[in-house]
């Protein structure tokens, strides 16, 4: 038998649907819809979405809120029994964070082929000269995940076309 952990697709699918749920959020509130949930033995300890306008804070990235309050959740700054949902993949800040709070695993949606951190652009989560390198998922739920972000900036598109700024 082996020692590999068995990843549960059923798990995958579901936990994220939670992330997309927070993306949704997002979206509702004119973010980037991009949702996250952080998940230790198999229970949501963290979900957030984008808040970078509501906050005024280019930091507020979906993944950032959500590590952020999974460490208080735990107690430690260290997540190594936890894996992080996100409907997009990370930017290369959200992957230095990621590296940083030591996370087992991260699973996501939707790819970057501009700025993703976690191999399509660049691949910070498994960086070699890191300390730290985490397991990664990709495309779990991707349709969906690509669908809601590409509906938000079509949105954004159109409304700047019918109110072009001087």
């Amino acid at each position: 038998m082996s020692d590999e952990p068995i990843i549960d697709l059923q798990s995958d699918h579901y936990f994220m649907g939670e992330a997309l749920r927070q993306a949704a959020r997002a979206y509702a509130a004119e973010e980037v819809p991009v949702g996250a949930v952080v998940v230790r033995e198999g229970r949501v300890i963290a979900r957030s979405f984008n808040q970078v306008e509501l906050l005024k804070d280019a930091t507020a990235h979906a993944e950032m809120l959500a590590l952020t309050q999974a460490e208080e959740a735990v107690g430690d700054w260290r997540l190594t029994d936890c894996t992080l949902y996100v409907s997009k993949e990370p930017c290369p800040m959200c992957a230095g964070a990621i590296v940083h709070v030591r996370l087992a695993r991260v699973v996501f949606g939707a790819s970057d082929l501009k700025a993703g951190a976690a191999g399509s652009a660049l691949n910070l989560l498994q960086f070699p000269t890191l300390n730290h390198r985490c397991e990664i998922t990709r495309g779990v739920r991707e349709p969906e995940c690509r669908a809601l972000l590409q509906r938000f900036f079509a949105e954004q598109r159109d409304r700047a076309k019918a109110d072009p700024q001087p």
